[in-house]
């Protein structure tokens, strides 16, 4: 439910706001102060996820699933030349999500990081722009890379 309240506070924005104000600027002149809230809404672009007690196998196995396909999917779209951030923004949301659902990650675990890098950088820019060739070959290797950390992380676990 936050992934699609976030996704329609994306869409509405900037047509509520316009071009001479932003949402930084909104929260301070009407004296708004919620850091964690500004922190996720803005800058991760994902809601705090919380850890699940009910870490039984087969939850555990279904969200490992879901993760290797949305990897999969999101590598897919960068190497069949999708550029746009409207095309590129809610795969690597929906990735992020899946990372942070995964129970028994360090804090520092890596995919996490470099996908997160990834979301605040496609968050700031607007949903017409695109990344450059560099950028998706960048965003390429660091999916990859995060992939295999992913996947030794859990042949370490088992």
């Amino acid at each position: 439910e936050c992934n699609k309240l976030i996704s329609q506070f994306r869409l509405a924005e900037k047509a509520a706001l316009g071009k001479s104000m932003t949402t930084e600027t909104f929260m301070e002149l009407y004296q708004m102060e919620c850091p964690r809230a500004r922190e996720r809404l803005l800058r991760m672009g994902v809601p705090e996820q919380l850890k699940s007690s009910d870490n039984s196998g087969h939850h555990v196995a279904i969200t490992i699933a879901e993760t290797v396909q949305i990897f999969i999917t999101t590598m897919d779209a960068v190497k069949l030349e999708q550029r746009a951030v409207d095309e590129l923004q809610p795969l690597v949301s929906d990735l992020m999500d899946a990372l942070t659902r995964l129970p028994e990650t360090p804090n520092d675990f890596e995919p996490n990081r470099k996908v997160s890098k990834w979301l605040q950088k496609l968050n700031a820019m607007r949903a017409v722009e695109e990344i450059d060739e560099n950028e998706a070959r960048q965003l390429y290797h660091d999916l990859d890379s995060a992939y295999a950390e992913f996947t030794r992380y859990l042949k370490r676990k088992t």
